[in-house]
């Protein structure tokens, strides 16, 4: 029995935000019934494949029940209402008035059933200038201004490795979910949460755009202790065309390393506000340049320095810690919350149910 176990959700969502919050909840016991277009959550054809499904497909899906509905007649909007009747929680990520306008909308939702938890996970909001325009992550990231300081100083801003509104959004649906149901619990009444990516990111840059946040100047690369302005939080080149990552800036992690290389002159530095690093950046570029980046892994093994080497995906995979921590079984990802042992479960065909 998982935590979650006797929560019935009714998950109209697709792509990444929905699916990762639903899947949470699934890998905790609800009762999760992905409600998917006869041609299916767009997810299932995104490659690569193994066993006849997308990786990234059952990654996001597993556990999961699939009901294959034609929302604009009348069988497949009475199936879903059918199902929404004995549902705890619905979640959909459609664009603002769509619901309603297929007769789903949280009014009518709740009318019928008054303890349902509504969540609507969309780009910008139900309300607002942007609420109608189209994104995906990277839109909202560069409207947020996040993608302005996802750059190396001094240089243009580039595609962001992490979905980092995706993320943002799923957590903080999950988050608000949980907190409704328990209210509803309590009182017979559910609730409506109207969660944005747009909003659940902006509030991630409290640590760097503080003068923006007070109508200030806003952070640049070069200038900012988290971002690029300083020697200890840093990414280095390495002989052998790979990188190594510097990732403390506290004092110790300073002295240590720098005593290490015969440097201790170069503390203040180290010490120095984002911006005033340079001469320690440099010193530390050209010091890392000299050798391969496993010499230097094997360099750091005695050192009490904050430091990685930059890995690919392979390689982060392959690591050993990801097995002691049962972190990938049968080419699935684990939940990062587990309360007891995790098994995976596979993700549901298309309609299967």
């Amino acid at each position: 029995m998982g935590k979650l176990s006797g929560i019935k959700v009714v998950d109209l969502t697709q792509f990444l935000p929905g699916p990762m919050m639903t899947l949470m909840m699934a890998d905790q016991g609800a009762d999760v019934l992905k409600i998917e277009p006869p041609a299916g959550d767009p997810a299932r054809e995104q490659a690569p494949f193994d066993r006849g499904q997308s990786v990234w497909f059952r990654n996001l899906n597993r556990g999961k029940r699939s009901l294959a509905l034609d929302l604009k007649n009348d069988e497949g909007r009475d199936r879903l209402w059918a199902e929404i009747a004995d549902a705890d929680v619905f979640v959909e990520g459609f664009r603002p008035g769509v619901m309603g306008r297929l007769g789903f909308g949280y009014d009518a939702v709740a009318a019928r059933n008054p303890r349902i938890v509504y969540c609507s996970i969309t780009a910008f909001g139900q309300t607002g200038a942007l609420a109608q325009h189209p994104a995906h992550d990277i839109a909202v990231q560069a409207l947020a201004g996040f993608l302005s300081v996802n750059n190396a100083p001094g240089e243009a801003p580039v595609v962001p490795g992490v979905p980092a509104a995706d993320a943002a959004a799923g957590l903080t649906a999950l988050s608000g979910v949980l907190m409704a149901v328990l209210e509803a619990q309590r009182t017979g009444r559910g609730d409506y949460l109207d969660i944005a990516m747009f909003d659940s990111l902006l509030p991630w840059c409290a640590h760097i755009a503080g003068s923006a946040i007070m109508g200030g100047e806003p952070p640049r690369s070069d200038n900012q202790r988290s971002l690029g302005g300083a020697a200890f939080y840093q990414v280095y080149g390495t002989s052998d065309g790979r990188h190594v990552a510097l990732g403390g800036r506290e004092e110790k992690f300073v002295r240590n390393l720098l005593t290490a290389l015969g440097r201790e002159d170069l503390v203040p530095f180290g010490l120095a506000p984002a911006g005033q690093q340079d001469e320690l950046i440099a010193f530390l570029r050209e010091t890392f340049s000299q050798r391969t980046r496993d010499e230097w892994v094997v360099w750091f093994a005695d050192k009490d320095v904050a430091f990685s080497p930059v890995l690919d995906f392979r390689e982060a995979l392959d690591q050993p810690h990801v097995l002691e921590r049962g972190l990938l079984r049968d080419g699935q990802i684990a939940p990062a919350i587990r309360f007891d042992d995790w098994s995976p479960r596979e993700a549901p065909e298309l309609g299967g149910c």
